[in-house]
């Protein structure tokens, strides 16, 4: 499963926003310049974000974002969720298919997909966050390996 930009550029955002740790706002235009991306695609990523509820959006001279929730209780999964949308992986309707009735590709795809959210809402934004070596997610072995 890939990932939409949409949706990377959203986690970007707000762990950008959970990293910065300032108590003035961030704008956009901070943002945009550190990820180097086209102002208006991450305006647009940003309003989603607000209208999900992830981040509060302040308008004016002083303006910019700050999340609206502390990173610890933002689930990784919850955000891709909504960035990502409902749309589902494949559309059995469109073009007509001839195996239909007799296809469980759907319900397999679907399962996988529901899997893969529930395993992102392992974690949250304040997980990814944290240096390798003091996550309690790290891949590596605590065992050093011995060159013999």
């Amino acid at each position: 499963m890939q990932l939409t930009r949409f949706a990377e550029l959203g986690l970007r955002v707000l762990m950008y926003l959970t990293e910065s740790g300032r108590e003035l706002p961030v704008t956009i235009q901070e943002i945009a310049r550190q990820f180097d991306v086209p102002h208006n695609h991450l305006v647009k990523v940003v309003h989603k974000l607000g209208k999900l509820g992830w981040v509060h959006t302040l308008r004016g001279r002083h303006g910019g974002l700050r999340l609206a929730l502390p990173a610890g209780q933002m689930p990784i999964g919850e955000i891709v969720r909504g960035m990502e949308g409902d749309a589902p992986l494949v559309n059995c309707e469109q073009p007509h298919c001839t195996l239909a009735g007799r296809c469980l590709l759907e319900g397999v795809l679907n399962q996988a997909v529901e899997q893969f959210y529930q395993s992102l809402d392992q974690y949250t934004l304040a997980d990814v966050l944290s240096a390798p070596a003091a996550s309690k997610y790290s891949t590596h072995s605590p065992i050093q390996l011995i060159n013999l």
